[in-house]
């Protein structure tokens, strides 16, 4: 059995971009070494809050190493995780994959196209020991694939100057529906736009705290079910979502949406929050990321506060936990070339001295923990906000296949436009589950 090499164990070598003499972009792109080429695919792409981490923790393993990575990462939005399972079925998979580990990842683990844990075991003995294994994703043949990364939560983001304009105060963990909805009229009768989303890219995060405020935590994972003949169950858990839906459709005819949500991009409508146009905003940890590096002069603007609470949830119930981790396919695994210079990247990403550079308040499955200190103002928010947290809970849309997942966020415009019901979109979802 083979021990992880001690270059990478001491990773004290250039962890920040600044301690490499190159800045980001290169950092990634433009080594000069002859080690092996690894193809990597990562959602730290485009405007990711922790783009420049990422980069760093890359170049700092080409130094080590003297191996390249060959970084084809992108923005984690539906067509990007199509285009994955896409380089799977046509053999154009990368060597290293960090993605999803929830039902996403189904297709290339059943198709047997990735390694588990267990079996680089037994080559490579140290592999993701670091890690808690209760904290590992289980897939459906009992093992495990995914190396966790840094964890996530999921939770409304305030700009509090645009509160303020209003006489409005910024929510609380006892925030509740009917508060929210009347605060949404008055940021609207001010000339702001209550909320910044997407419904054409990104309207999950909407549909993830609908579904639950119109249920629980405790049964928020429990997904539809058709019968037969194709037909919609109709039982607590379709009315579930088919309210949560309602719900959306509810805030769009209201207007509190942007006027063009329906064709804005996710980046579009972020800068409207980030500019001081939309009052709330509904994302993940990620965010914080985001903000520090784009908006570092008014960080003091975004409070991170809670998703209104509706019925039985309240506000101060969240979404959260570990969503993704790093996958070593079967084609590195395969290539003696390439082999331990993969297990070498993933064991380096995910160290405890390079997760640490990306965990401020995050989850993570670390067995000794991350520290930080010196956190900025919407860093030191979302840890306040953290305290008051009653519970978590995972993403019930993490639970239904890809294709059920694509059809049902496509059709909530369809919803809200009247051209197709709630109940329809929930059916025609689940019948691809």
């Amino acid at each position: 059995m083979k021990r992880i090499t001690a270059l990478l164990l001491a990773a004290g070598l250039c962890i920040s971009l600044s301690a490499c003499g190159a800045d980001g972009e290169n950092a990634v792109t433009d080594s000069t070494d002859t080690g092996v080429t690894l193809n990597v695919v990562t959602s730290y792409g485009g405007d990711d809050g922790n783009r420049r981490n990422y980069m760093a923790a890359v170049a700092s393993y080409e130094a080590a190493t003297g191996n390249r990575i060959n970084d084809g990462s992108a923005v984690s939005n539906e067509e990007w995780k199509n285009k994955i399972l896409t380089d799977f079925m046509t053999g154009s998979e990368p060597d290293v994959l960090f993605y999803f580990t929830n039902a996403d990842a189904d297709p290339f683990i059943n198709a047997g196209k990735v390694v588990s844990i267990e079996e680089i075991r037994q080559e490579y003995p140290d592999y993701a020991t670091n890690m808690k294994q209760s904290m590992m994703a289980v897939a459906s043949d009992g093992r495990h694939y995914a190396v966790p990364s840094s964890g996530y939560w999921e939770t409304m983001f305030v700009n509090k100057p645009v509160l303020d304009a209003c006489g409005i105060t910024v929510p609380g963990p006892d925030y509740t529906w009917d508060q929210f909805l009347s605060d949404c009229e008055t940021i609207k009768a001010a000339g702001y736009i209550p909320i910044a989303c997407s419904l054409f890219e990104i309207p999950h995060y909407w549909f993830e705290f609908a579904v639950m405020n119109n249920g629980s935590i405790s049964n928020h994972l429990e997904i539809p079910t058709v019968d037969s003949e194709g037909r919609l169950v109709e039982d607590e858990v379709s009315q579930k979502w088919i309210a949560a839906l309602e719900d959306i459709k509810a805030l769009y005819q209201a207007g509190y949406f942007p006027d063009n949500t329906l064709t804005a991009t996710d980046a579009e409508t972020v800068a409207m929050f980030g500019d001081g146009k939309a009052a709330f905003l509904l994302d993940g940890s990620w965010k914080v990321g985001y903000f520090t590096k784009n908006y570092p002069q008014s960080l003091e603007d975004y409070v991170v506060s809670y998703v209104p609470g509706k019925g039985e949830r309240p506000a101060s119930d969240a979404i959260g936990g570990i969503s993704m981790g790093y996958f070593i396919t079967r084609k590195a695994w395969d290539d003696p070339a390439k082999r331990e210079a993969a297990v070498e990247f993933v064991f380096h990403m995910t160290s405890e001295e390079v997760l640490s550079t990306f965990v401020t308040t995050e989850v993570t499955a670390l067995v000794n923990g991350t520290e930080t200190a010196g956190l900025n103002t919407i860093q030191q928010s979302a840890a306040d906000a953290n305290v008051h947290i009653t519970g978590v809970v995972g993403a019930v849309q993490d639970a239904i296949s890809g294709e059920a997942k694509s059809e049902l966020f496509a059709n909530i415009q369809k919803v809200v436009t009247d051209r197709m019901t709630a109940a329809e979109a929930v059916e025609s979802a689940i019948r691809l589950n």
